[in-house]
């Protein structure tokens, strides 16, 4: 270590370095640039899931004026319009445990929005799908949705944003074989 970059008293900071909490101006000026300044400021995971929770949280703000759960609004959404899908795969999509989306179901039956049925070849599986009325629960929100989606991917245009989406989903696809074991 040089003699000039040597540890000081508890407030001093290192060589060349803002200190903790210092204003992100005087962080700017001893760096480069777009220069990563912390790991997690190039590290992919982390920076999906900024991006995330900052974009999630803005809708998640309507879905909860709607009246919905977010779990209830993710579950909704990944049943509207599809086939009956499992409570495993319910779980995956919605990014919500097992038990946790078994017990939401429960209360999404009892209000008439969500119904269970027997899976045709695998007793052990038990699918979900979206009743009339849970649809209509939901298909305003899927609107808005769509709505802040655009918002948010407008700053970078049409083909940057499908092409984001499709890496995001052969990622997903990647992962999801990669936790299978497949």
């Amino acid at each position: 270590m040089q003699a000039s970059c040597r540890p000081r008293r508890r407030l001093a900071r290192p060589c060349g370095k803002a200190a903790i909490g210092e204003p992100a101006v005087a962080r700017r000026q001893a760096e480069p640039p777009d220069a990563p300044r912390r790991f997690v400021d190039d590290y992919l995971p982390a920076l999906l899931a900024q991006a995330s929770e900052l974009i999630s949280a803005e809708f998640h703000r309507v879905v909860r004026k709607h009246g919905l759960s977010v779990t209830e609004w993710r579950v909704l959404a990944t049943l509207a319009g599809g086939e009956p899908v499992s409570i495993g795969k319910l779980a995956q999509v919605t990014v919500t445990k097992q038990p946790t989306v078994t017990r939401l179901l429960d209360r999404m039956e009892a209000r008439g929005q969500a119904e269970r049925l027997p899976h045709d070849s695998d007793r052990r599986v038990t699918l979900v799908r979206i009743t009339r009325k849970g649809s209509k629960t939901v298909e305003q929100l899927m609107a808005l949705a769509r709505d802040h989606e655009m918002k948010v991917l407008e700053p970078f245009g049409l083909a940057r944003a499908e092409e984001l989406k499709t890496t995001l989903r052969q990622m997903i696809e990647l992962h999801v074989r990669v936790r299978n074991g497949d």
